[in-house]
C-alpha cells in the first residue's frame, strides 16, 4: 500500500478548464467559478463576441494562468467585405481586431506560444481568426496582420512558434480543429450544414501538429472550438467532442454553446476540465456548474483505463 501512496504522490497532475466559444457569455462569476474548480490553467478558443472589445478586456483580466485564441467573431467587421459593411464603427479611427490582441498581450497565442514552466508545458496557437474549411480565405487580412499568403505559410509560421517552446510537452490550441478528425456531420469537425458532410478542419493546424511531432516534441492536447455541439441538421444527436488519434493525442472541441444557461432558480455554466496525468491526457469531462459553483452535472467524454477511482478508495478506507 505505501508504494501506492508513492506513485500518488509522484504524479504530476495538471488541471485545465477549456471555455468554448463565448458569444458574449462570460461574466465575472466565471473567474469564481474558476477558481472553485481549482484549475491550473485556462484555455480560451475564442468567438468572444463581435469584436467585444470590453468582454476581451475582462478575460485579459483573468487572475489565472491563461492562454488564448482569437475567432472569426474576433475579426466579424474586419476580415471580410461583408463584415465591413455592416461594422457599427468608423474603421478609420479604430481597429478593435488590434485593440483585442493588445488586450490579452502574450496570453493570444495565435501563431504564438506561451511557456509555462510551472506547469511543465508549452501552450502553441493555431491560426487564430479561422473560419475553418479547406479553401484559403481573408487573402488581404492575413497579409497585412501577419504576412501570411497560404496554408503552407501558415503552417510554416505555427511551426516556428513550436519550435521555439521551453517545453517539448506542447498543448496546441485553435480556434477551429484541424483536419484528419472525420468527414461525417457529427465528427468534431465535421461540416453539418447543406450540402451536408465534408471535413471543415484547418489543414495547415493538420500538417503544423505532424511537423511538430517531428522536432521531437510531444502534443498530448488539441483544443478548440468553432464547430457548435448542437448539430443543425438534427436534434437526435449532439457532435462529438473527442478524438483520440493513432499517436495518443486528445483533440477536444470545446464549443458547447450557449456556455451559460440561465434559468428561473438557476444559472448555470460550463467549463471542458482536462486533466493531465504526467503530461499525458487522463480524462476530459463537460462540467456544467450551478450559481453557487456547485457541479450540477458532469458528463465525461474520454478517460485513460486506469485504476486510479479504485485505488483511491482503497486507500481512503486504511
Amino acid at each position: 500500500m505505501s508504494n501506492q501512496r508513492e506513485a500518488e504522490q509522484q504524479d504530476h497532475i495538471v488541471t485545465i478548464a477549456v471555455v468554448g466559444d463565448v458569444h458574449d457569455q462570460w461574466d465575472r462569476d466565471d473567474e469564481r467559478a474558476l477558481k472553485r474548480l481549482g484549475v491550473d490553467l485556462v484555455l480560451l478558443v475564442g468567438d468572444f463576441g463581435n469584436e467585444a472589445v470590453n468582454l476581451v478586456r475582462s478575460i485579459a483580466n483573468l487572475s489565472i494562468p491563461k492562454a488564448a485564441i482569437l475567432g472569426n467573431h474576433d475579426a466579424w467587421y474586419t476580415a471580410t467585405d461583408w463584415g465591413r459593411s455592416k461594422c457599427p464603427y468608423d474603421r478609420t479611427v479604430e481597429d478593435r481586431v488590434q485593440q483585442q490582441l493588445d488586450l490579452l498581450g502574450e496570453a493570444h497565442v495565435g501563431y504564438g506560444k506561451l511557456d509555462l514552466p510551472h506547469l511543465g508545458l508549452s501552450v502553441v496557437g493555431a491560426r487564430p481568426f479561422s473560419w475553418g474549411g479547406s479553401s484559403w480565405k481573408h487573402d488581404e487580412f492575413y497579409r497585412d496582420r501577419y504576412g501570411v499568403t497560404s496554408f503552407q505559410e501558415s503552417v510554416e509560421k505555427i511551426v516556428g512558434a513550436a519550435q521555439q517552446t521551453a517545453s517539448d510537452t506542447i498543448l496546441y490550441l485553435g480556434h477551429c480543429g484541424p483536419t484528419g478528425l472525420g468527414d461525417q456531420p457529427e465528427d468534431p469537425c465535421g461540416k453539418d450544414w447543406q450540402p451536408i458532410g465534408g471535413d471543415h478542419g484547418d489543414p495547415d493546424f493538420e500538417e503544423a501538429i505532424a511537423e511538430t511531432r517531428q522536432l521531437g516534441k510531444v502534443v498530448p492536447l488539441v483544443a478548440f472550438g468553432h464547430m457548435h455541439h448542437q448539430l443543425r441538421h438534427t436534434k437526435l444527436q449532439f457532435r462529438r467532442a473527442v478524438h483520440v488519434d493513432s499517436k495518443g493525442t486528445v483533440y477536444v472541441n470545446a464549443a458547447c454553446v450557449p456556455r451559460i444557461i440561465p434559468t428561473e432558480e438557476d444559472c448555470l455554466r460550463n467549463f471542458t476540465i482536462v486533466t493531465l496525468k504526467n503530461g499525458l491526457v487522463f480524462q476530459v469531462a463537460l462540467v456544467w456548474l450551478n450559481q453557487d459553483f456547485a457541479i450540477k452535472s458532469k458528463q465525461i467524454f474520454h478517460q485513460q483505463p486506469f485504476p486510479v477511482v479504485e485505488e483511491t478508495e482503497e486507500l481512503a478506507s486504511t
